[in-house]
């Protein structure tokens, strides 16, 4: 198992948080080699880290153990667990923070945003709580039900330190994932966002992600997209088709990003704070001519 661990957290930067999480690491496998995905994921934001995490891992070496903590149900009945993949293992709560990992290996996660209100999602006829997924046979999972392997002192507040962070410490040294707990074969996934086309020439994309720069990054890949030439509406703006980079095209832009996705951006500026525009807002994008 490689030494190499990864950690995506909501917990900033300001707080000892992230720091003890390190130290904790590094007191069981001081050879072990972290690093920082994100710590800025909004507070509670689980679809957020969700995404920032399926974002990163393709970029690391298949044996790379991804610490994620994005946990509002610490303390209380939610698992902890570890997932085994063919690209990576992931130590997490089990509360839908590994929906769009899952996506990506196969797994069926139903529940798209197929109703719009105000800037978040009613998916119609299903609840907006996790949905249990079937693993796939290439994916293993346990829940972390073995002490231990976890701090001596377990905090109902901070899991981060007292579970995760020295799980995936013993991970780094080699401990099987069958002896940290009990196999299980099925976790939660939370909805995934997806465009809508609802009309021959139309699609409804949303916005999922807003990065520091203040760029939308929406629901739609370039697959989605109906022919060219496009018009791209969002907020009551409207965008005259695909600019190639950030320092082409008017002011208010869209391109494909470098995550393969439709993004709206504002060339020296801020699309976000500009459209007053986040998470859950529809981008309209139709074929014109």
């Amino acid at each position: 198992m490689s030494s190499l661990i990864t950690l995506t957290t909501d917990f900033g930067l300001d707080d000892s948080f992230v720091g003890v999480m390190k130290g904790v690491i590094l007191s069981i496998n001081p050879n072990a080699r972290i690093v920082d995905i994100c710590h800025n994921v909004s507070s509670q934001g689980i679809q957020e880290g969700a995404f920032v995490l399926a974002s990163a891992y393709p970029y690391f070496p298949p044996d790379t153990i991804h610490l994620a903590v994005v946990d509002p149900g610490v303390g209380s009945g939610r698992r902890p667990i570890a997932l085994a993949t063919p690209k990576g293992l992931f130590v997490a709560p089990d509360n839908g923070l590994l929906t769009c990992v899952l996506a990506d290996f196969g797994v069926r996660v139903e529940g798209a945003g197929g109703t719009v209100e105000g800037r978040g999602y009613r998916v119609e006829g299903r609840s907006l709580y996790p949905l249990p997924s079937t693993l796939y046979p290439d994916l293993k999972a346990v829940h972390l039900t073995e002490l231990r392997f976890w701090l001596p002192k377990v905090s109902a507040t901070f899991h981060g330190r007292d579970i995760f962070a020295p799980v995936a410490a013993h991970l780094s040294l080699g401990v099987p994932l069958g002896q940290l707990g009990e196999a299980i074969d099925s976790l939660e996934v939370s909805p995934l966002s997806q465009p809508n086309r609802v009309a021959a020439g139309m699609l409804l994309a949303h916005v999922v992600y807003v990065d520091r720069f203040g760029n939308l990054t929406t629901d739609a890949r370039p697959e989605d997209l109906p022919p060219p030439p496009l018009a791209i509406s969002i907020r009551d703006r409207i965008i005259s088709g695909l600019s190639a980079s950030y320092a082409e095209g008017g002011a208010l832009l869209a391109l494909i990003n470098s995550g393969d996705r439709l993004e709206i951006a504002l060339r020296n500026g801020s699309a976000a704070r500009t459209l007053d525009a986040g998470p859950g807002e529809v981008v309209k994008i139709e074929r014109i001519g």
